[in-house]
């Protein structure tokens, strides 16, 4: 996986500063991830570029023992602290959205779902044929998240793709490396009514498996991703709201508007504030896994939305949602989703 795929041109130097001296920042208590970006001060983003690092808390400085604090530079570039809370596979904590607790079988992900609290519109929880993105799936095994788009195997054109997939999560789809090749997937997903075997419309039928952290390792995942074969009449590659991801934003730019369609917020738009991030995701049960090369935005999902498709506003996929906090959200390059499973979401 080389950095130039997905990251733009004038941000590589910077990027290949963060990625140098971010295992002595990520090896910093309270720090949860980096990034590069614009400086922030006093809440208000400026034009000057750094290195970010994210922190769970921002502490005053005479609260931290000289070890544990941001250096202000590295490697002569500027630094920036980011207060961001904890990361979770999912959105955010169910306390951090201020919505009641949903008691987790074994064997569950963490955060694929919580109970909104009051009333909302519950479109995008309902059954549907033929399926579309926005639209809840799940394993069985699992509450509920969201499909992307569906997509068919990479293959060269011309040609005829001779399967077709749901794309979501790998935590909504294979429940979190702990599914079977096989294993049917319900629409809508199990904790919106979705029951074997009549909700049944596809099977697990590939993924990429999620690194955890171990025994001082933290290997680099790149995608928390997953598709499942159905059959074509019952799929779409419409997205609820937005329309079609008709080509691939491979090096999306700070700034930059998105998108999304999911299961629990419905439709919603961002902003990218942070590329090539390296963050430390927690997947509930003691699970930690560090994933590489993202894309962070302003808050746009809640738990329920994981595996929302998001797209800049001229239909360009740019990346598939999965974890996030109280205030960002955190998303996969589309790019490595499409390269890692072997599969083709757009055409161009």
């Amino acid at each position: 996986m080389h950095i130039e795929d997905v990251i733009p041109k004038d941000w590589m130097e910077l990027a290949s500063v963060q990625e140098d001296t971010q295992d002595k920042l990520l090896a910093l208590p309270n720090v949860v991830g980096t990034a590069v970006g614009y400086r922030q001060r006093g809440g208000v983003e400026t034009d000057e570029p750094c290195v970010t690092v994210f922190v769970e808390q921002k502490l005053p400085l005479e609260l931290l023992p000289e070890s544990a604090r941001v250096p202000r530079k590295v490697k002569n570039t500027p630094v920036d602290v980011v207060e961001v809370g904890e990361i979770f596979a999912g959105a955010a904590p169910a306390e951090q959205l201020h919505e009641p607790e949903m008691e987790e079988g074994a064997g569950m992900p963490p955060m694929e779902m919580q109970p909104e609290a009051g009333p909302s519109p519950l479109v995008l929880r309902r059954r549907v044929r033929p399926v579309m993105g926005g639209y809840s799936v799940g394993h069985y095994r699992i509450t509920a998240g969201t499909i992307a788009t569906c997509c068919y195997d990479m293959a060269p054109f011309p040609g005829i793709p001779s399967r077709y997939y749901i794309l979501s999560n790998n935590h909504v789809l294979a429940n979190s490396n702990n599914a079977s090749i096989g294993d049917p997937i319900l629409q809508p997903g199990p904790y919106d009514g979705g029951a074997l075997p009549g909700d049944t419309v596809a099977r697990l039928s590939r993924y990429v498996p999620i690194r955890f952290m171990s025994g001082g390792q933290a290997p680099c995942n790149y995608v928390d991703a997953a598709i499942a074969e159905g059959d074509f009449a019952d799929l779409s590659r419409e997205i609820y709201w937005i329309g079609y991801a008709r080509r691939l934003y491979r090096a999306p730019r700070v700034g930059l508007t998105v998108q999304k369609c999911g299961r629990t917020t419905n439709f919603t738009t961002g902003r990218v504030t942070h590329i090539n991030a390296t963050v430390n995701v927690n997947y509930g049960g003691g699970r930690v896994a560090r994933f590489c090369r993202q894309i962070v935005t302003t808050r746009m999902g809640a738990p329920g939305d994981s595996g929302s498709l998001v797209m800049d506003t001229e239909e360009g996929g740019v990346g598939l949602l999965f974890a996030g906090s109280a205030t960002a959200t955190i998303m996969n390059n589309l790019w490595y989703v499409q390269s890692l499973l072997r599969v083709r979401i757009t055409e161009r």
